[in-house]
């Protein structure tokens, strides 16, 4: 299975559309089979949604299906980082959590294909009415569903609209407009560009890499890239980085030294104008500053390059060690339906939309914006580690964390990068 299939038409398609999924809120029971292994017990839930409106928001979730009746779960929330490093041990433990929030793409797929996830093909049976495209990127590409997609998300520039205000200062419509813009803000003491790729978040940097690709050499050339079939030392991948250092004197000083909730704070008080980010930062503001939020799509470059949005799409998978098979598939099944899916967004900052195309999102004049720009995307990419592996991700961060303090050694970044990819993909 390649993200290719994931194209903004057919992936938009089952989403917009209500279909057969309206009637999922009442087949709890289709997907539920009695194993003669089951063991008593709560389904164990174990989230990386660790920041304190989304995990008010599974609190909400998992309440919500205890009452129902039925099986019974359990949640244990990690911190996010914690987790993501501890997540292989997760599965491979003898006695691993039944279910885990994570996301859709090449991850999930690395784990199937080692065996460790349980197979939910059963409970895919009960989903008509999502789209085709979520069902291949949900599956192992030889046949079963390994994942259960409940929201998607999108990448954008965003700030604070009183802060825009205050400066005098528009959303930029184009890269010329998006300079100038920069110029400006630093013009008045504001740091134009917040990162918040330091302590445990490095990974944030990879949004610029990945938007910076798309623009310039397109989305399937980015695919090919972090598949392996191009190489991060070609010229293409060179004009990315020559474009990205003209606008390296607008970012924040402290873009590589501090994490991205931190960079939320600074943009959220002013320090910094702007910030490339996912609408997940949301869930580290407070509520009240929400209606004050905007953002604008990063800035087209090559206007021959089709328009390519980053939509990652989240949801949960289940380990095929799992001793609660029945309740973890009446779990699984649940947070298939508008019900569990509009209850998580109207707990949480409401800023994800919703995989099931019967379900509600949160109808704010942001989430309206987000999803018109999706709506209107020539491709949609995942994100870096999503499209490509966790495996690949620790070299990118290496890689454009270095630029980012030592722009001037790209082409030895570049010759390292490719090498410290290679043994990934051939290991």
């Amino acid at each position: 299975m390649g993200n290719e299939d994931l194209t903004r038409r057919s992936f938009l398609a089952g989403l917009g559309a209500v279909g057969a999924a309206a009637a999922l809120g009442g087949c709890a029971t289709s997907a539920t089979p009695k194993s003669a292994d089951q063991k008593s017990g709560a389904v164990t839930i174990q989230s990386n949604l660790s920041s304190p409106q989304a995990k008010t928001a599974m609190e909400a979730l998992t309440a919500a299906f205890n009452k129902r009746g039925g099986a019974q779960s359990s949640l244990n929330t990690v911190a996010a980082e914690t987790f993501r490093t501890q997540l292989p041990t997760y599965l491979t433990s003898a006695t691993p959590p039944d279910i885990y929030t994570w996301y859709a793409g090449s991850v999930a797929l690395t784990y199937a294909d080692k065996g460790l996830l349980l197979d939910v093909s059963d409970v895919w049976q009960g989903m008509g009415g999502y789209s085709d495209a979520l069902r291949k990127l949900s599956g192992d590409g030889k046949g079963k569903q390994i994942f259960l997609p409940t929201n998607y998300y999108w990448w954008g520039v965003f700030y604070r609209k009183s802060n825009f205000a205050k400066w005098g200062v528009r959303p930029p419509t184009s890269w010329a407009e998006f300079v100038t813009l920069a110029q400006t803000l630093k013009g008045k003491g504001v740091a134009p560009i917040g990162l918040g790729a330091g302590g445990n978040t490095p990974w944030v940097a990879s949004a610029w890499f990945d938007y910076l690709n798309i623009r310039i050499n397109g989305a399937q050339y980015h695919r090919d890239l972090l598949a392996g079939h191009k190489r991060f030392d070609d010229p293409q991948v060179h004009k990315v980085f020559e474009q990205w250092k003209t606008v390296l004197p607008y970012f924040d000083p402290q873009g590589t030294a501090i994490p991205f909730q931190d960079a939320t704070t600074s943009l959220l008080q002013g320090r910094t104008g702007m910030m490339l980010i996912g609408t997940f930062f949301a869930d580290a503001a407070p509520k009240d500053v929400l209606d004050d939020i905007d953002f604008f799509q990063f800035p087209v470059i090559d206007p021959a390059v089709p328009v390519a949005e980053e939509a990652p799409t989240d949801g949960f998978f289940a380990s095929a060690r799992s001793s609660h098979v029945a309740g973890a598939k009446e779990f699984l099944t649940y947070m298939a339906t508008p019900e569990a899916q509009e209850i998580y967004i109207k707990s949480s900052s409401g800023t994800v939309l919703p995989a099931n195309p019967a379900a509600k999102d949160a109808g704010t004049p942001l989430v309206a914006k987000g999803k018109e720009m999706l709506s209107k995307a020539a491709d949609l990419t995942q994100f870096f580690n999503r499209d490509s592996s966790d495996a690949l991700q620790p070299t990118a961060d290496t890689a454009l964390i270095k630029f980012l303090q030592q722009p001037n050694q790209v082409d030895s970044i570049l010759t390292d990068w490719q090498k410290a990819a290679e043994k990934v993909w051939s290991a």
